[in-house]
């Protein structure tokens, strides 16, 4: 029985994983990670506002400009919340991620879901912050959704240039990121959605803007659309190291999960994120 048959079995025993159903998301929840490989208990709810405003230096890499304050999503507790419970979780994430294997270079990682809002976007850029803030190491977030992406909202930051700007040759790679000193991560957002993403993504230009975001920084997390409803995953997974399956108990079904198994390159494939497990 291979290692992924097991966790989808551990899941299915546990009630965590079931058939598709519609419900609406709690005001205030934190959609909340399990460590790879293992599901663990639903984390507590995040109160207060939606937002929360980090102050200092924010600003274009290299050179920092100062901007009074962002205001970060309330589901980040990776900043907002650290010492949270929920928070505790995310870093447990990041260090089975960083010790999963360490004959394999995982400079580079790939979070994508099944289907939507199963909190891919949310893991990922809790991953980032928690990767910043425990190892110290320069660290950037990719928003590669170009069809919904989210980064900018959770992130706080204004409109500007991004990703599919840099793609489409409009923007240079180095005024598209934003670096965000406090908290020690810095954001490519993903930039206006253009008509055909896929078209960007299969350039040269995606593959030097990895290359030279790798020679920039230890840690890279790209977010990206849902696995199975976009052909764009396919296009991204070959520049990456490692690839991280977002699936949300309750509402994920098995069978998307294994549908989406079959269809990624499973020698990247590092294992599972159970979100919300029962």
């Amino acid at each position: 029985m291979s290692r992924m048959q097991s966790i989808l079995e551990k899941a299915e025993r546990e009630g965590a994983v079931m058939r598709v159903r519609s419900r609406p998301e709690p005001a205030g929840v934190v959609p909340a990670p399990a460590t790879v490989d293992t599901t663990v208990a639903a984390l507590p709810a995040v109160a207060g506002a939606s937002t929360v405003a980090i102050t200092g230096q924010v600003g274009v890499a290299p050179a920092a400009r100062t901007s009074p304050a962002i205001r970060l999503s309330r589901s980040l507790v990776a900043a907002a919340a650290p010492d949270s419970a929920a928070a505790e979780q995310y870093r447990a994430l990041c260090t089975r991620i960083v010790y999963a294997d360490q004959s394999a270079a995982a400079n580079v990682i790939l979070i994508t879901s099944p289907g939507p809002g199963e909190g891919k976007s949310i893991t990922a850029a809790n991953l980032a912050l928690t990767m910043a803030r425990e190892y110290q190491r320069p660290t950037c977030i990719v928003d590669a959704n170009l069809r919904s992406p989210r980064l900018r909202e959770l992130f706080g930051l204004p409109d500007g240039p991004g990703l599919s700007d840099v793609l489409a040759g409009r923007t240079p790679l180095n005024e598209a990121l934003t670096m965000i000193e406090t908290l020690g991560v810095t954001v490519l957002p993903a930039g206006p959605c253009p008509q055909h993403p896929a078209e960007l993504l299969g350039t040269s230009m995606m593959r030097q803007t990895i290359d030279f975001l790798r020679m920039q920084f230890d840690r890279i997390v790209i977010d990206t659309s849902a696995a199975l409803a976009r052909a764009d995953l396919g296009l991204v997974t070959p520049l990456v190291d490692r690839i991280v399956l977002v699936v949300r108990a309750g509402v994920t079904a098995k069978s998307s999960i294994a549908d989406v198994v079959t269809t990624l390159d499973t020698t990247r494939l590092l294992g599972v994120v159970l979100n919300e497990a029962a």
